[in-house]
């Protein structure tokens, strides 16, 4: 290898860039941002200011932080639901002076003046709430008038009774344990918004009514074609704005012992400049509380950073307005182009040099060297089947096949004329495996591993593995479960082709070569999935060994097959029993003579192998070209190639037309026939194998007792064998 590709080599193997368009794929990468702000306003503060961490400094801010979160918690679930609410600074004043006049006026126990300050504020919460849920008012100005409405009456009743307030004699030690004391040593406020917080986030991501006001937020059209009841749910966001400002309220008014005529003053412009830097959307349908609580400490600790410093209000107010067209302008650009964002970093290609020289070019001379006999198969269901990607017989000689349209349909025996839809599933079914009690096990793409009985009754069985604790990639969601298999005991051998990539963007997969395929087993008995192998480059096929002691694995983008150990002294290890070869293997299924079929989905180029060669190439090519002018692997061209227990190739077949077969991703034997499936093929091919067993079925040979011994260790059985298979298909002969 020259330096440069070593070079290449090193760069795009060693360097996990696929790390960044991994993390910005999450939600929770919207938090970074406002994380980093946080931090950079706790550091710059923390400096800037001396004892800004004194215990006393921070008991102080935590205080005001309880009241200041609860309120920005209300604003977020307004905008959460796609509305905004500019009046909680009146509606908290109006709170404020509710609680006050309850406590030192009528003198109510601190439990009513609670319930005052909350009725307060749910009911100036339902005036927005009817406004713009029910008589469908725009957001800002409505609740524009109404900040103006409120400040208003605040003003004018603080004007009225603030005298009287002042020189109130009344005490309420409950009343002021809230405002001043602490618990654990924390105050009472920051615990009550901390709870508040709590049962906010489990109102959002887990509740009926959250999953409304995310989905109005997201599209109010959407929302109400499906059933939701929009109105109502935007009346109750600002119910909880109203409810949120008015508990923050009383917090306030306990904390000070009164109100003022600046009370609530800008809060509007605070809270909603926490809620919008903390990452929550303005167009709704994108947020959470915990974004909240980052922009209400970073807001909170820059205001009163500010103020210890010698800067006034109109300072304060100033670097507000900075910070929130900041936010905003963020917002909306990335909402915009995060799309164009993670095309750009997403696919990440890495160095791949295949090796191999053998040709798969008829008449040369190889092992590998397709011919057209494949072309003399019959058709079955032809022009009446889309995509039959595997193919499978029951125990009395009935074909079964997935389709594109997430059917698997039967056809009878012996002719195949007439059939019927046997299970609706809705994937896309791709590999079949057939269990002794008939019942057929297939892994759906994008979905997971079900099961249907004889009766047609779709089952569930898998969805997901054991996740890596040290994968920022989600590995354990089956993004592309491709092929499966039943061992003796029960268990489900299946593979998962990929865990970047849907089943759709496999041309992305192979574009990217990295290893991100696995073999996966489902336990019947415990009703769990676990990883047994993964590091393989698009795993595809998977077919239990005649013995039944090994699974024989198709790595497609490395063009090897695998053997994977699962009894005997090297259970748990595995070996490559074919490398590099011409063609990329699919599905791969046992033969009546002890051999394995295995289909190709393509055949090598020479400058797609070239191509993985140079990452950086693949990179630009993804980012400049259209998808229709990529270079990736060749799946028009395939066959069949037939292997035996050591890997050797005795025999190929092919439809070098392409009328018959373009594609093939999957075979199956059955007395003395080959049925051929593929994935973008209109038909089931139907093709007699010379000399073959005429009473040999798959199903038999897994559940009847009745598989030809395994050669090992026989080496008279073993050639008798490799005579049959090239007896067989005497064109492919090695």
């Amino acid at each position: 290898m020259r330096l440069p590709e070593s070079l290449s080599r090193l760069i795009y193997n060693a360097i996990p860039s696929h790390l960044v368009g991994e993390i910005l794929t999450k939600r929770w990468a919207d938090n970074l941002v406002p994380f980093l702000l946080l931090a950079a306003v706790i550091a710059i503060f923390g400096t800037a200011i001396n004892g800004f961490f004194a215990p006393a400094s921070l008991l102080d801010t935590t205080r005001q932080l309880g009241e200041f979160l609860i309120v920005v918690i209300g604003l977020t679930i307004v905008m959460l639901g796609g509305g905004i609410d500019l009046s909680v600074g009146s509606i908290y004043a109006l709170s404020v002076f509710m609680s006050v006049v309850g406590i030192y006026l009528w003198e109510l126990p601190a439990s009513l003046a609670l319930v005052l300050a909350i009725a307060t504020g749910g009911l100036c919460g339902a005036f927005n709430g009817v406004l713009i849920g029910y008589l469908r008012l725009r957001a800002f100005l409505t609740t524009l008038v109404t900040l103006i409405m409120g400040r208003s009456l605040y003003d004018i009743l603080i004007i009225a009774w603030g005298r009287e307030l002042q020189m109130s004699p009344v005490l309420n030690d409950r009343f002021d344990y809230i405002g001043t004391g602490s618990l654990g040593g924390l105050p009472v406020s920051i615990l009550i918004a901390g709870v508040f917080a709590l049962l906010a986030h489990v109102l959002l991501s887990r509740s009926r009514l959250g999953w409304h006001i995310s989905a109005v937020g997201g599209s109010r059209r959407s929302a109400y074609n499906a059933g939701i009841p929009v109105r109502r749910t935007v009346f109750l966001t600002y119910v909880i704005s109203g409810l949120s400002a008015g508990i923050a309220g009383f917090l306030f008014a306990a904390r000070l012992s009164g109100a003022g005529p600046g009370t609530g003053s800008g809060l509007e412009l605070a809270a909603l400049t926490a809620a919008v830097v903390g990452g929550n959307s303005l167009g709704g349908g994108r947020g959470s509380i915990a974004k909240g609580l980052m922009g209400a400490v970073a807001v909170l600790t820059m205001t009163n950073g500010l103020i210890r410093l010698g800067y006034g209000t109109g300072s304060n107010q100033l670097v507000l307005g900075f910070m929130l067209a900041f936010a905003v302008v963020l917002d909306i650009r990335w909402a915009k182009n995060r799309h164009k964002v993670l095309a750009e970093v997403y696919v990440a290609p890495v160095h791949h040099r295949m090796s191999g020289d053998e040709s798969a070019l008829p008449n040369g001379g190889g092992a590998y060297a397709l011919n057209d006999r494949l072309s003399d198969a019959s058709p079955i269901a032809l022009g009446e089947v889309e995509g039959p990607e595997d193919v499978i017989l029951d125990e009395d000689g009935n074909l079964y096949a997935g389709t594109r349209h997430g059917e698997i349909v039967r056809w009878f025996a012996p002719d195949y004329r007439r059939s019927e839809v046997f299970a609706h599933i809705g994937g896309f079914p791709l590999g079949l495996a057939m269990d002794h009690d008939g019942a057929i096990k297939t892994c759906v793409g994008a979905m997971g591993l079900y099961s249907i009985a004889k009766d047609g009754e779709v089952t569930r069985l898998s969805t997901e593995t054991n996740r890596s604790w040290a994968s920022v990639v989600d590995d354990a969601r089956l993004r592309d479960p491709n092929d499966c298999d039943i061992g003796p005991d029960g268990r489900i051998w299946f593979t998962d082709s990929t865990t970047r990539y849907d089943a759709h963007d496999w041309v992305l997969d192979s574009i990217e070569s990295r290893p991100t395929g696995r073999l996966l087993v489902y336990d019947p008995k415990t009703g769990k999935t676990k990883t047994v192998r993964d590091g393989l480059r698009y795993a595809n096929g998977v077919c239990l060994a005649h013995d039944g002691r090994s699974i024989l694995i198709a790595e497609s983008w490395a063009c090897s097959v695998h053997r994977y150990w699962i009894d005997g002294p090297k259970a748990g290890s595995m070996e490559c029993l074919i490398a590099d070869m011409p063609g990329y293997p699919d599905n791969i299924n046992r033969a009546s003579d002890g051999c394995y079929w295995m289909a190709w989905l393509g055949v090598r180029t020479p400058t797609f192998d070239l191509s993985l060669r140079h990452p950086g190439f693949r990179k630009r090519m993804t980012r400049r070209l259209p998808g229709d002018d990529w270079l990736f692997p060749n799946i028009n061209t395939g066959g069949v190639i037939k292997f035996d227990e050591t890997g050797r190739i005795v025999g190929t077949l092919g439809d070098l037309t392409g009328k018959s077969h373009p594609m093939v991703t999957s075979m199956r034997e059955h007395k003395g026939e080959l049925f051929v499936g593929g994935i973008l093929n209109n038909r089931i091919g139907r093709f007699r194998i010379p000399g073959a067993d005429s009473e040999w079925t798959s199903w038999k040979s897994y559940w009847s007792g009745k598989t030809p011994p395994v050669a090992e260790g026989d080496p008279s059985q073993a050639a008798r064998r490799r005579d049959s298979a090239e007896t067989a298909l005497p064109e492919g002969r090695a």
